[in-house]
């Protein structure tokens, strides 16, 4: 046999018409030698698995030669009762529900994700049947012949007379044979089946929306149909007709004139009768055992009940992520009962309609909790909007998008991760991004697919985003979403499985910077070559003193002492010069960088100098007034309405070595943004302001405050290797860069803050410059608060360099994060102890007009 074939072997004519066709056996070990019968074709294999023999025998009788009808017997039939029975409802019933079947992980009829699987179970009876039995009867009448012989013997006196003349008697014998005819009735009845039909479950099909093609079919499993047998048996025989001869009698002269009936009665014998041959499932229902005159009544086929739950029974039918979210999908089905080889009268194969399955809703989930990490670390806004993530330029940031939050609940659905459910999950943000690796530029409003398993990704913001409010977008799509599913979302979950994407936004706030504060140039002779390569050159030695060693994020920027600040003595690298600080009435000149939105024509810069005073000896210093004299007053307190001195800074100043390209770029952004200024070209009027604009002298304010505008001010943003879709000239001013410088007046006073000079001069015979109050064996510390201001807006500075309300929950200022340390020493071991801000040390004691008559040290 071939694995895999169908066999179909039918019931064989016998070779010799001298046999019937009885039935046969089979066997898969051997060949079958007991067992019983079975009638009818063998049953046919489908699709032979393998794995064993099959043994097949077919079982034939010799004919029984016709018996000549005995004409002294006339039997009658006719139909007697009908059996009829039959089991046609198949009492079905089914349901379709999620796996695994008693344990089941969701309530179909609240909602069942695609990608999950149903199973779908169907109740019936394990056959169905209908039967037919009908009862034979008639009587068989004989005409029997009884004969009777006699033999007589009498005596009459008709002998010879005797003496007296009298009849003697004398003996007569004789003998006659009489027959008589007699009716013998035989009455008989058997059974046979006439009509038998037996069904079993040849498959059933179930149908729902949710099932890959909308539907299943279930074929049994471990299911035995019934095991039946029928044999036409059923029949009559009558007993022969039989003449009876009774033995002889003796009688007189006259033969008596008798009935022989009973003799003809005990001479035929009962009809001989047989049911047909009914055994199902082992019991017999109708008894083909030969029998007289009355075959037994048969029984009932056994009434079928209902199969075992395993039957027809489908697991594992995966949800197709092609079914979008539908609620309360019908369901149907039918069954199919073949009808079974051995039958009677015929039948047709039948099907049942299954009602009353449950609906089933579809109902993918998916959430969107999203959120995008808080810069807190590196907001120097003055003001900071805590119900914004800060997002700073120039820094990599994280968005979150979990696959896990709360859906609706029901069963299986709840507070967890449903991962498995996501087609993508998306990002989107109003402005352009770099991947985490800035190898993959990402245009504003460009859906972004993130991996679905993971959580967190970091991306990098440009410098020329600009600065201010934005909401970042978000949206998880279900893995069975349709093609149009742009308008079915709905947010932190799509509770209404009419939406197929969870949405969410956050609201985050673009940030610049505030950094990389510099000094690049002292006025003071005595370190003039600490930044010229020369005496009286212009040529910078490119050296300059930065806050600290790091750069703007903390990393190391490369710089060595005594290159940081604050300078003080000891910062002097020039042999003989290790124990000098500044002298007054000399500028430090100094730079340092913003990026964001600084780029207009009202932005700037306010820095605000404080003074601290630190003996020689070391310490910690403490807050002091300055004062200087003019020509109209002796004490002109440095802050008070006196103080009227105005400074200037020049942009392009010989000694402040601007590169030239910023310069050019600046003008070119200008020229195109501000106007032409009236200038024909933009050529003339780039040389315009290289040559003369930015060396004219721009006002930023006096002693107490400085306000550096836009003069000061290049655009030093990327220019090569941007996008497209970027403009350069708006790259190229996300940077800037602003230049200043600052002096105290050449002879200070300095005095303790908060003394009242006029007071002690009252008290103490007069003032002049040599009153002891005024500090002089030490130094001035001059500290910088620097703030950025956004379009002219003075009352509300925007970045802070030190006193950054966020940065200072981490106990960090931008300050601190460039590498400020706390403390210094000089040359002699003294300890100075600084405050953020701190940028120079100043002679207390020495000034610049000593330069006038004193020799430089060498």
């Amino acid at each position: 046999m071939t694995i895999g074939q169908d066999y179909n072997p039918p019931a064989t004519t016998p070779a010799s018409d001298k046999y019937d066709y009885v039935g046969w056996k089979k066997s898969v070990e051997q060949q079958p030698t007991g067992g019983e019968m079975l009638t009818g074709d063998p049953w046919k294999i489908t699709s032979y698995p393998g794995g064993y023999d099959y043994y097949l025998n077919y079982y034939y009788k010799l004919k029984e030669e016709p018996d000549t009808p005995d004409p002294e017997v006339q039997c009658t039939v006719e139909t007697g009762r009908e059996l009829t029975d039959e089991s046609p409802d198949p009492e079905v019933s089914a349901v379709i529900k999620a796996d695994s079947r008693g344990n089941e992980a969701f309530d179909v009829l609240q909602g069942i994700p695609t990608s999950e699987s149903l199973y779908g179970n169907v109740q019936a009876k394990e056959y169905l049947y209908k039967s037919k039995f009908v009862e034979h009867k008639g009587v068989c009448t004989y005409n029997i012949t009884v004969s009777q012989h006699y033999d007589q013997k009498w005596t009459e006196m008709d002998g010879p007379p005797d003496a007296n003349g009298k009849p003697t008697s004398q003996q007569h014998t004789d003998s006659k044979d009489v027959s008589k005819q007699y009716k013998v009735e035989r009455p008989y009845s058997y059974w046979t089946v006439e009509g038998l039909e037996v069904y079993d479950i040849k498959e059933a099909d179930l149908i729902n929306y949710a099932f890959a093609g909308s539907g299943i079919k279930i074929m049994p499993t471990d299911y035995s149909p019934p095991i039946y047998s029928h044999m036409a048996m059923g029949q009559y025989t009558p007993a022969p007709a039989v003449d009876v001869t009774n033995p002889p009698k003796a009688a007189g002269k006259d033969v008596p004139d008798e009935d022989f009936q009973s003799d003809a009665e005990k001479a035929i014998d009962k009809v001989k009768v047989q049911n047909d041959s009914l055994i199902f499932n082992g019991t017999v229902v109708m008894n083909s055992m030969v029998s007289q005159e009355s075959a037994p009544t048969p029984g009932q086929i056994p009434e079928p009940q209902q199969i075992s739950r395993d039957v027809l029974y489908s697991t594992g039918n995966v949800i197709p992520i092609s079914k979008t979210n539908k609620k309360d999908q019908p369901s149907s089905g039918t069954i199919y009962y073949d009808l079974m080889p051995v039958n009677v009268g015929g039948g047709a194969d039948k099907s049942f309609p299954i009602y009353g399955i449950n609906s089933v809703t579809v109902h993918t989930p998916v959430v969107n909790y999203s959120s995008i990490t808080d810069d807190q670390a590196h907001n120097q806004k003055t003001v900071p909007n805590r119900q914004r993530a800060a997002l700073i330029l120039e820094r990599p940031f994280t968005v979150r998008i979990p696959t896990s939050g709360q859906h609706v609940n029901y069963p299986g659905y709840g507070n967890r991760d449903y991962a498995k459910y996501f087609r993508t999950k998306q990002v989107r943000f109003p402005f352009d991004v770099y991947n985490e690796s800035r190898t993959q530029f990402i245009p504003k409003d460009t859906w972004i697919d993130i991996p679905v398993n993971q959580l967190d990704t970091t991306f990098y913001l440009p410098v020329w985003v600009d600065e201010g409010d934005y909401q970042v977008y978000f949206r998880s799509i279900a893995e069975n979403a349709p093609n149009d599913y742009e308008e079915q979302w709905e947010p932190d979950a799509n509770l209404d499985l009419a939406h197929h994407i969870a949405t969410d936004e956050v609201s985050v706030e673009v940030i610049g910077r505030l950094y990389d504060f510099e000094i690049t140039d002292i006025a003071d002779y005595n370190w003039e070559t600490v930044f010229r390569t020369n005496l009286g050159s212009s040529q910078p030695r490119g050296l300059s003193y930065w806050i600290g060693q790091n750069g703007i994020d903390g990393d190391p920027r490369g710089n060595r002492e005594p290159f940081s600040l604050s300078i003080h003595p000891g910062s002097n690298p020039l042999p003989g010069y290790k124990n000098v600080a500044i002298k007054t009435g000399y500028h430090f000149k100094f730079d340092f960088k913003t990026k964001g939105n600084m780029f207009g024509a009202l932005d700037g810069i306010r820095i605000t100098p404080t003074f601290y005073y630190v003996p020689k000896s070391g310490g910690a210093g403490f807050p002091v007034d300055l004062y200087y004299r003019t020509n109209s007053q002796p004490f002109v307190k440095i802050g008070s309405e006196e103080d009227q001195v105005h400074r200037y800074v020049i942009l392009n100043d010989r000694l402040r070595n601007v590169p030239e390209e910023e310069l050019e770029d600046t003008a070119s952004y200008k020229y195109d943004h501000d106007g032409t200024g009236g200038f024909a070209t933009k050529a003339q009027y780039e040389e315009n302001y290289i040559d003369k604009y930015t060396k004219q002298k721009t006002p930023v304010g006096g002693y107490s405050l400085l306000l550096l505008p836009e003069q000061l001010r290049t655009l030093i943003g990327p220019k090569s290797n941007l996008p497209v879709s970027v403009d350069p000239q708006r790259a190229n001013a996300a940077i800037q860069k602003w230049y200043g410088e600052y002096s105290l007046p050449a002879d200070p006073y300095v005095v303790q803050a908060g003394t009242h000079l006029a007071e002690y001069g009252r008290t103490h015979g007069g003032l002049d410059e040599k009153s002891p109050i005024f500090l002089k064996d030490g130094y001035i510390i001059v500290n910088f608060n620097i703030e950025t201001i956004q379009e002219g807006n003075l009352n509300a500075p925007h970045l802070q360099y030190i006193h950054a309300p966020m940065m200072a929950q981490f106990n960090r200022s931008q300050w601190q994060m460039e590498g400020f340390e706390s403390q210094v020493s000089d040359p002699f071991g003294h300890l100075f102890k600084l405050n953020q801000g701190d940028v120079v040390f100043y002679h207390a004691d020495q000034s610049s007009r000593d330069d006038f008559s004193a020799q430089v040290p060498q």
